[in-house]
């Protein structure tokens, strides 16, 4: 399904990820932990085709992600708030996203009733710019809107972060039924090792932009994870 193959970033003479081969297959939940700088971020980058590999290449089902566009009809993603459009309302842009991907205002409206709980009348009716949001909902807001459209891939960066504890208790439960329900390769960042843990069968665990560990979720992941952090 996902593949890096050689895939390196540089700027300037320092190298921020190195990834000889890497491969995600069908129906994953994939997690990426690390240290801040580890290069997380700029491995989602690199798959989402946002920055330019400096060696390598990322496949989307055997599309690359640098040579062709085609692979963003099944691909669903959320980085940060600069993936939002700051002058719509939540409703726009979830009406936006869903004409992109052949929804209209109706299949929108069916779509959003499964997220009440996680909303908590805080992002529908409200009246507000997307810009006017907090943090935490404006990351509601962008993690839903990557879920339009049933996507095969879904790409969220720090999906837990700015988000209270009981939305991410929910958050939780809806990317694991998600998974399983729909077949979606799912990759997540996270710096919060419990919550990882929870919903990805599989670790990796960058350092200095390489790969150091990667673990198939078992009940001492969590445990292994915390000492090599400790350490």
């Amino acid at each position: 399904m996902i593949k890096a193959i050689n895939i390196s970033k540089k700027y300037g003479g320092n190298t921020v990820l190195s990834i000889e081969n890497l491969e995600i297959p069908k129906g994953q939940c994939f997690g990426l932990v690390g240290n801040n700088g580890a290069g997380k971020t700029t491995f989602f980058n690199l798959v989402l085709d946002l920055i330019q590999p400096s060696t390598g290449h990322i496949n989307l089902k055997e599309i690359q992600v640098d040579k062709s566009e085609d692979w963003k009809s099944f691909t669903g993603s959320f980085i940060d708030e600069s993936f939002l459009i700051g002058y719509l309302t939540p409703e726009e842009y979830f009406y936006f996203v869903g004409e992109l991907r052949g929804m209209n205002k109706a299949d929108i409206d069916a779509f959003l009733l499964q997220f009440v709980d996680i909303f908590n009348d805080e992002i529908l009716g409200v009246k507000k710019y997307l810009r006017d949001l907090s943090k935490g909902n404006q990351k509601k807001v962008g993690i839903i809107a990557a879920l339009i459209g049933s996507p095969e891939i879904i790409v969220l960066d720090e999906p837990f972060a700015n988000l209270d504890p009981t939305t991410q208790i929910r958050l939780k439960q809806l990317l694991k039924s998600f998974v399983e329900n729909q077949e979606v390769t799912l990759l997540i960042s996270s710096h919060d090792l419990g919550h990882v843990t929870e919903v990805c069968d599989r670790i990796v665990v960058l350092e200095k932009g390489e790969i150091v560990k990667d673990l198939s979720t078992s009940t001492e992941t969590l445990q292994e994870l915390e000492t090599y952090f400790t350490v």
